[in-house]
């Protein structure tokens, strides 16, 4: 057989190697958005986690003098509406020890928008693609506000991601720093392939509270509330709405980018390894100001999603279960999970708000 009949024999086979894993990807992605929906979303009527939550309302205003690369949607000076939504990971009591978050969108309808963005608590995650993200949720494993056991155990990285993501009672959701973590394209006016990161903070300086120092395995898996804390189950959402009621709450969007590179190392993409901030510095991208907030029926009924983006913002592309970019890869594909617990409210009714007074340490209603 000559040189040139293997060459081509070669490169059939790479490439039916990768089909193979798109398909899979593909297979693993459906499979776990029909699960989700089924079984959480219209069963329970709940979301994949972040039940626990408050939204508001207000207005967005890129800045007028970006110091990042020009992007038609992100126009210097242009002013959209936002609605966020702040919420605690998982359990439905704000005084565990949680991973927090905030969602926004560019817009105050609770589906359609231009723009979302999704983020948490800490700069690194606790998986880091389509295959470590499923063998975290079936490790679970909860029992009385105890989880993870097993995965923090086996997956050293996770056990970074967890001690730099939970909050023991913050003061209040405005004030901690929140981080999308995977990257996503950013392709501006001068046509150059760049990937970004985002991250909210607190429109002025101020100290982010909840951060713990001191950790152990147990104290990681143990997210249970503190015995004799006085703090209540809801008390961050009341925090929040008191806070905006009277002075609003205000934060800074900004952005970290990469130049995109065709020998960059992989790791680029990777959500456990930071950006080297000398090289890669954050850059406000907005300010905005929530003005309101949400009652429990509008706040729930709010959804984000990384389809809401435009194509040269939008999901990098993504080759296997074990690539990087599949995280996104699982969200973009998990639509039918927001329309199913649409729809579950619509046959069921609404899920009840939290109650100040009921079991501790629970993260579904009804246990």
């Amino acid at each position: 057989m000559n040189t040139k009949k293997v060459s081509l024999l070669q490169a059939i086979w790479i490439w039916l190697g990768e089909q193979t894993d798109k398909i899979i990807l593909w297979i693993y992605a459906m499979f776990f958005a029909l699960m989700i929906a089924v079984f959480v979303s219209f069963k329970t009527r709940q979301r994949m986690s972040h039940n626990n939550g408050i939204a508001g309302e207000g207005w967005l205003k890129i800045v007028d003098a970006p110091e990042f690369p020009e992007h038609p949607f992100f126009e210097k000076g242009k002013q959209y509406p936002v609605r966020i939504r702040h919420a605690s990971a998982t359990y439905l009591d704000d005084a565990m020890n949680c991973i927090r978050s905030i969602s926004i969108k560019f817009s105050h309808h609770h589906w359609h928008s231009p723009f979302d963005i999704e983020m948490n608590t800490g700069a690194q995650s606790l998986f880091w693609n389509a295959v470590s993200f499923l063998k975290f949720g079936s490790m679970r494993k909860e029992q009385y506000g105890i989880e993870y056991v097993e995965y923090l155990r086996r997956y050293p990285d996770g056990v970074d991601g967890t001690k730099g993501a939970v909050r023991r009672d913050p003061t209040s959701f405005h004030n901690l720093h929140y981080y999308s973590k995977t990257p996503f394209l950013f392709l501006g006016t001068d046509g150059i392939k760049r990937y970004a990161k985002y991250r909210v903070l607190p429109l002025e300086n101020e100290e982010q509270t909840g951060v713990e120092h001191r950790f152990s395995e147990f104290d990681l898996c143990n997210q249970r509330v503190l015995p004799f804390d006085p703090r209540g189950r809801n008390y961050l959402k009341y925090e929040y709405e008191d806070r905006v009621k009277k002075q609003g709450a205000k934060y800074r969007l900004q952005i970290q980018l990469h130049t995109a590179s065709d020998d960059d190392d992989p790791e680029v993409f990777n959500n456990m390894v930071l950006w080297d901030e000398r090289s890669h510095p954050w850059h406000d991208v907005a300010h905005f100001h929530i003005e309101k907030t949400l009652d429990w029926k509008q706040s729930t009924m709010t959804t984000f999603s990384v389809n809401n983006m435009p194509k040269t913002l939008g999901v990098l592309p993504a080759k296997s279960i074990y690539d990087y970019n599949s995280l996104n890869y699982l969200r973009a594909h998990s639509e039918i999970a927001r329309k199913a617990r649409m729809l579950s409210y619509k046959v069921f009714g609404m899920v009840p708000p939290i109650p100040d007074n009921d079991n501790r340490n629970v993260s579904g209603w009804g246990e």
